[in-house]
């Protein structure tokens, strides 16, 4: 199992960048084959970390193929390639993200557009009281990895039925809550990526374990969860 990305993945995506057509990727077809078999050796070696401080249950390989159906942008290949991993079991709330993409590498972790009930819990808990998740955003080492939720996906006032004057409506507005990390290409090919990753990963613990919390009881505190 390796858990190193070969430079050959980021030459490969370089090119087909300049060559986003599908003679180019047929006449590359094995080249791509064994990015791919490299890539999911170095996935399944970062789910294996994982597991050792948290249960994932799986792990999604996006598709190199792009839906190209309702965009403007015709070119049928995506330039990166990403995995996510989902954590398992219905109290475990959060998933994990990577995207490899040359100058364009990052992680992710969070609440990527939640389910319109979940995001309403949330939005509820944080209109109640934000302090236990500006502890856990302003808390250093996180501060440093990560500087906040992504804020591009938010409504523009207020969501229906608050307040748009709200203290908190920064986090209210929101359409999802996750954090991002980037990487430099010299970091994404060196031998310890992996060991870097995952501690990346590990500092989105605290959030995840407060976040899956609140998704799984009422603002009351009670279980939402069968038992």
């Amino acid at each position: 199992m390796s858990a190193v990305i070969p430079k050959a993945v980021f030459t490969f995506l370089q090119a087909l960048k300049l060559n986003n057509d599908k003679d180019w990727m047929q006449a590359n077809k094995k080249q791509y084959q064994a990015n791919e078999k490299a890539l999911k050796q170095f996935y399944a070696s970062v789910e294996q970390g994982l597991n050792e401080k948290d249960q994932i249950e799986k792990v999604k390989v996006f598709r190199i193929n792009r839906d190209i159906r309702f965009s403007p942008d015709k070119t049928p290949y995506n330039v990166h390639r990403s995995v996510s991993f989902s954590r398992a079991g219905a109290h475990r709330r959060g998933g994990y993200y990577l995207r490899i993409e040359p100058g364009n590498s990052l992680m992710a972790g969070g609440f990527f557009q939640p389910e319109t009930a979940d995001l309403l819990r949330i939005r509820k808990e944080f209109e109640t009281d934000a302090r236990p998740i500006s502890n856990i955003l302003e808390h250093e080492d996180f501060k440093l990895a990560f500087n906040g939720f992504v804020q591009r996906d938010a409504v523009k006032t207020a969501p229906k039925g608050f307040s748009k004057d709200h203290p908190n409506i920064d986090l209210i507005r929101l359409k999802s809550y996750f954090v991002t990390h980037e990487f430099t290409d010299a970091e994404v090919l060196a031998p310890d990526f992996r060991d870097k990753l995952l501690g990346y990963y590990l500092l989105l613990r605290p959030f995840f374990d407060y976040m899956s919390e609140v998704l799984t009881t009422d603002l009351n505190g009670v279980s939402l969860l069968e038992h």
